[in-house]
């Protein structure tokens, strides 16, 4: 919100039913009047009830504002990941990005490292033995709060998020535009790897997070759980190949179609929750049902996954294997066209 050029930041949470609205930190909130000098500055009259304010509303278990986590840089329990992953065709190296340039103190995050090294599909969830080990040596434990970002402001992230989730640990979120908006409003970065220790992460694995390609084409049969693909409209509709060798064209039968892309603003934050449900609702997509989220490999799945915990909506899982692991299948149908 700005009044007369200066940002109120808002603050909040999302369960505010009943309770004052957020005020900013000059102790304002969005249904007060404004005195008539607010710093110094004397304001105006200002009423305007066709424009919609949104705020951002800071939530450590699922998306934090840039703003939030410079306020929390320096706090003793706080780890910044540096999740970036990107396809091949992008043309990035994301550890190169990371040692040439990253959020003070962060780690890297190796997504295909941290990965289940026995199955050839990419990226599949690590063993539980593999992800604690990794996070020991990392520094990430028991009573850290993990705030995750990537380069291309939100991607990638969010696998990471939901990685968490599915071992057990809720204090996670996302940086909302990541690293792209952190450098963009002039935040501090270093090319200085952190110190690290050592630190017991307890793992308590979530199945309920996790489908697998049984239990996804069951979903598509008895359609009682619905299937939300989070790929292009053209790769859905089987009009553009895909961008791994040997996968067939098309979608899941019986899925809906939600462009991860869809759901973020021009600079890669994540759209409303009022937004989220809108869009999803358009698709033909039933929240009063459970989910299953879908896409190439397991990555922009889990996009769909935060911005539905954000809208409210909890009863959802990713399926890992994605398109990667269903497109190859020569045993499971494939429908083309629109869902």
């Amino acid at each position: 919100m700005r009044v007369l050029g200066r940002d109120l930041a808002l603050s909040g949470h999302k369960h505010m039913a009943g309770h004052a609205a957020p005020r900013c930190k000059y102790g304002y909130n969005a249904c007060t009047p404004l005195p008539a000098k607010l710093c110094g500055v004397r304001t105006k009259p200002f009423h305007a009830p066709h424009i919609k304010a949104q705020f951002m509303i800071d939530d450590p278990k699922i998306l934090v504002s840039t703003d939030w986590l410079a306020a929390h840089l320096k706090d003793p329990d706080l780890r910044v990941l540096d999740a970036s992953w990107y396809l091949p065709d992008a043309g990035r190296d994301p550890r190169a990005e990371y040692d040439q340039s990253h959020i003070p103190g962060a780690r890297f995050f190796d997504i295909d490292e941290i990965s289940d090294a026995r199955s050839d599909l990419p990226h599949m969830a690590p063993p539980v033995e593999k992800f604690m080990s990794r996070m020991r040596a990392m520094g990430v434990g028991d009573g850290h709060q993990i705030v995750v970002y990537d380069g291309a402001g939100l991607f990638s992230a969010a696998r990471v998020w939901w990685l968490f989730r599915l071992m057990g640990h809720r204090d996670v979120a996302v940086l909302d535009g990541g690293f792209p908006k952190w450098q963009a409003e002039g935040h501090p970065v270093e090319d200085m790897p952190p110190i690290v220790k050592d630190r017991h992460l307890t793992v308590r694995f979530q199945n309920r997070l996790v489908r697998d390609v049984t239990q996804v084409s069951q979903a598509s049969k008895l359609g009682s759980t619905q299937i939300v693909d989070a790929r292009s409209a053209a790769r859905f509709r089987g009009d553009a190949p895909e961008p791994r060798e040997g996968l067939r064209a098309g979608h899941i039968p019986g899925a809906r179609n939600v462009p991860y892309s869809t759901l973020l603003n021009a600079d890669q934050t994540l759209k409303s929750p009022e937004d989220t449900r809108a869009i999803f609702e358009a698709a033909g997509v039933d929240l009063a049902k459970p989910i299953i989220t879908s896409c190439g490999s397991g990555v922009t799945a889990a996009i769909l996954a935060l911005a539905l915990e954000r809208a409210g909506h909890d009863s959802w899982s990713l399926y890992d294997g994605s398109w990667t692991e269903w497109g190859m299948f020569p045993t499971v149908p494939v429908a083309t066209g629109e869902a």
